[in-house]
């Protein structure tokens, strides 16, 4: 069957079983503001299919509504994935250029700016003392990285951004601990945020979801439209030396460590024996899409060319791609898809545009084989029918979605 084809009656089938919201757990209104999890994920699907024609807009507003039900969280402890900038994120994906929502989204956006200053005043206070940052502070999820990417979306004039881009630029300064330089993005604890034997002094990681290379995204994203402050290229240049210094080489071509604990980074040399699975959130998909926009917003040629070289490399290696085991977005097939499809319309030849009919073959294949997690957006059946989108298209999301990532 035509791959298109058949993504096209997965996509129909899904959003069926999408089609109603269920009430929100009582007395957990943010469950629903979740983007990951919860009914504001799973609006971005029946709002891409109100755009593109395939659904309609009293369904997708039945799901923005389920989404905001309750107060609104506007906590410090929001952030892209999770509260006001969730549910900013889906009001401007569903809004686009017009004018649907526009009340809601100038409430809402004063919220998001008002918490993007706060945040953004804390962590700074926390550079000027010396401490080390957690990942809650800085990443896509719940961090000003996540948040700055709404704001780039929403008004890239927005002070609030301005401010977000200096505090990356800090977080590239390195920062002692231990007796040791390290940079300045350093986390004092292990990949799941939690005191850890196997990282006693906290780690540098790599990954896009919750390390280094989503703030190397965002820095690119931001230049690449237009949007600098003082340092911002230079902090891109420090990222982009830190992965090349710790870039391994083997018979596949380039990886990446997932951390780099302390005891590695005072030899140099990494204790992880090989790539671990490809993925948006710590594997090459992610990290050579980040390096490609890099190479893009400083007009380096040369770095571009490696950056599509090492996700090639990558995707033809069938070892790496045997050890995905879900369809997910985060750290499955579909997200893999979508940043493949991503970089694919930047790479400066074909061979990505080329390995997309074959990438979506492997992603129905694995639906049908392992089912998506849950209705999520994040893990589950609506970011793997945001996905089957795309594939099925071949053009880019109206509603932008995949901006949550970083990689579009």
């Amino acid at each position: 069957m035509n791959p298109s084809l058949a993504s096209t009656d997965l996509i129909e089938r899904l959003a069926h079983k999408l089609a109603d919201p269920e009430q929100p757990p009582l007395g957990v209104p943010p469950a629903a503001q979740s983007l990951s999890q919860g009914a504001s994920g799973i609006a971005l699907l029946h709002i891409e299919r109100a755009h593109i024609g395939t659904g309609t807009w009293r369904q997708a507003h039945r799901w923005i509504t389920s989404a905001t039900t309750g107060e609104l969280s506007a906590a410090d402890t929001s952030g892209l994935y999770l509260g006001a900038p969730a549910i900013a994120f889906i009001l401007q994906a569903a809004a686009g250029s017009s004018e649907r929502y526009s009340q809601a989204l100038a409430t809402v956006d004063r919220s998001v700016a008002d918490l993007a200053r706060r945040r953004t005043i804390v962590a700074l206070n926390r550079i000027r003392r010396g401490d080390l940052p957690t990942f809650r502070e800085y990443d896509i999820f719940s961090g000003l990285t996540g948040i700055g990417a709404h704001l780039l979306r929403r008004n890239s004039a927005d002070p609030a951004l301005e401010g977000v881009l200096a505090y990356l630029v800090a977080l590239t300064h390195p920062l002692h601990h231990e007796g040791q330089i390290v940079p300045g993005w350093w986390v004092g604890h292990d990949q799941y945020t939690r005191t850890s034997a196997h990282y006693p002094h906290g780690h540098s990681n790599q990954g896009a979801a919750h390390g280094v290379t989503g703030p190397l995204m965002l820095l690119a994203q931001a230049m690449r439209r237009g949007v600098s402050v003082d340092g911002q290229r230079e902090a891109i240049a420090t990222i982009c030396a830190w992965l090349d210094e710790w870039q391994q080489t083997g018979t596949a071509g380039a990886w990446w460590p997932e951390c780099v604990p302390l005891d590695d980074l005072r030899t140099g040399r990494t204790s992880q024996t090989g790539p671990a699975r490809p993925s948006w959130c710590y594997g090459i998909p992610g990290i050579a899409r980040a390096l490609q926009l890099a190479a893009i917003a400083i007009h380096d040629d040369d770095r571009q060319s490696k950056a599509e070289k090492h996700l090639i490399n990558c995707l033809a290696d069938p070892t790496q791609l045997a050890r995905l085991t879900d369809v997910g977005l985060c750290h499955g097939w579909a997200g893999v898809y979508q940043t493949t499809w991503r970089a694919a319309q930047d790479a400066t030849g074909p061979i990505l545009r080329a390995a997309l009919p074959r990438l979506a073959s492997s992603l129905l294949d694995a639906v049908g084989k392992r089912k998506p997690t849950g209705p999520g957006f994040l893990d589950g059946e609506t970011g793997t029918a945001l996905t089957l989108t795309t594939a099925a298209r071949d053009k880019a999301p109206l509603s932008g979605w995949d901006a949550c990532l970083l990689i579009d």
